[in-house]
């Protein structure tokens, strides 16, 4: 009979997933020896390699694909009986994640904050992370809930609307487009250099589609992974950027960013809170589910 632990299953698919010791070490916060040791143990355990050295880089092993597969199956299986035991516990001693695209987190720690104004015994564990990340999440069920912008096509998830997201184009103060009282033209906007999100994130695509939809060509230099570093090179002067307008609360009151005023904006897209579809919500994720559709922090 094999004798494996949940921890080294834990550390497998880490593993498998990065393809790299060191990357699962950061990621579970172990040291390298510790998870080599551990995926030594589970392979002793099984009695079959599940990883193999081709040069620098780390691949599966057919049993280590193998592997892998009914490694998330049993994870499901466990993660399903915890959410069952925890309905038994009710919403006070409940707990559930959430995944939130980091524009969205500048409105949604607030609602968490009321939440837990209101529930402070129930446990959350918050992931502020890109989009590609929650797409990764949500297909492999690891999270509760997502909050982001356009929900996925590809997976069979429940999305629904909970807040419209006007997205602007900002420059700095002293920046002629800044300076100027009519509406700024689309054309005029061709020559700029925009301070973008990274490729596919959720604010680089739908700057990508409504620019093309007018037929504007337009020049990104600088790709940066968070609002705060565009807003912060904006600031700067290296160039005019596209954020969410939730975002922008602090440096319009200060002065130190000026919304341009350009023809067809803003543009208005939708946020969502998203979860797998069939997915087994907790008393405490299905409280926080209707705060948010409801806009507020939960009410007794």
């Amino acid at each position: 009979m094999v004798h494996i632990t949940f921890r080294q299953l834990q550390v497998f698919e880490t593993v498998a997933r990065h393809l790299s010791v060191t990357r699962a070490a950061e990621e579970l916060h172990l040291t390298q020896p510790a998870v080599s040791m551990q995926i030594k143990q589970f392979e002793s355990a099984i009695g079959l390699p599940l990883f193999e050295q081709v040069g620098r880089r780390k691949f599966l092993t057919h049993a280590g694909h193998t592997m892998r597969h009914y490694s998330r199956l049993m994870t499901q299986q466990l993660m399903e009986a915890v959410e069952a035991l925890e309905e038994l516990k009710g919403i006070e001693g409940g707990h559930f994640k959430v995944s939130v695209a980091s524009t969205v987190n500048y409105y949604a720690t607030r609602i968490l904050a009321n939440f837990c104004r209101e529930y402070p015994t129930v446990r959350i564990n918050l992931d502020v992370t890109n989009r590609e990340e929650l797409l990764r999440q949500l297909e492999l069920n690891e999270t509760d809930i997502v909050l982001m912008g356009q929900p996925p096509e590809s997976l069979d998830v429940v999305a629904e609307p909970f807040k419209d997201n006007p997205l602007v184009i900002i420059a700095p103060p002293g920046h002629r487009l800044a300076r100027r009282r009519k509406t700024v033209s689309l054309a005029e906007l061709e020559g700029e250099t925009f301070i973008t999100r990274e490729e596919g994130s959720g604010t680089r695509l739908a700057m990508e589609r409504s620019f093309e939809d007018y037929g504007i060509s337009l020049s990104s230099k600088i790709e940066l992974n968070s609002n705060e570093a565009i807003k912060q090179s904006v600031e700067a002067g290296l160039g005019l950027g596209f954020v969410s307008a939730h975002t922008l609360e602090l440096e319009l009151e200060l002065g130190r960013l000026k919304v341009l005023k350009v023809e067809g904006f803003p543009i208005v897209r939708r946020w969502y809170i998203v979860h797998r579809c069939g997915k087994r919500l907790s008393v405490a994720a299905r409280e926080f589910k209707a705060c948010v559709l409801k806009g507020s922090g939960g009410s007794r």
